[in-house]
């Protein structure tokens, strides 16, 4: 709200929905990487290239029809895309969203850092 009308402020409406669209966004990201096994296929995309779903099962104990579903989720996150060759689906890594996340938890590591530093200044000031 403005502070001398007492009206909500169009723009800065609009900057929060923005940006909260992205949290929103991560937090589809760390929800799908919550996944032992979805962790397990993106490490396995991580090796780079795109890879058939015949070729990701060989590397867990879950049908190819299970495997399918968890990259079903991780493209839904945005962590990973298929792409058409010929008749047969490749899957790869969508590299944004994983340094986006990567970027988050960087900022939250230097917050982290600093809470640690005033709570230790604090002490030693106090001790």
């Amino acid at each position: 709200m403005s502070a001398t009308s007492g009206k909500v402020d169009a723009k800065a409406g609009a900057s929060a929905a923005d940006a909260a669209a992205p949290k929103e966004a991560l937090a589809h990201v760390f929800a799908a990487l919550g996944d032992p096994t979805r962790l397990k296929l993106v490490g396995v995309l991580c090796a780079g290239g795109a890879f058939s779903i015949a070729h990701l099962t060989q590397r867990t104990e879950i049908s190819r029809q299970g495997v399918t579903k968890h990259l079903n989720v991780l493209a839904e996150a945005g962590v990973v895309r298929d792409i058409k060759v010929g008749r047969e689906r490749l899957w790869q890594l969508e590299p944004a969203s994983i340094d986006e996340a990567r970027r988050m938890l960087e900022s939250i590591g230097r917050e982290w850092d600093q809470a640690l530093a005033r709570l230790k200044s604090f002490v030693e000031k106090n001790d």
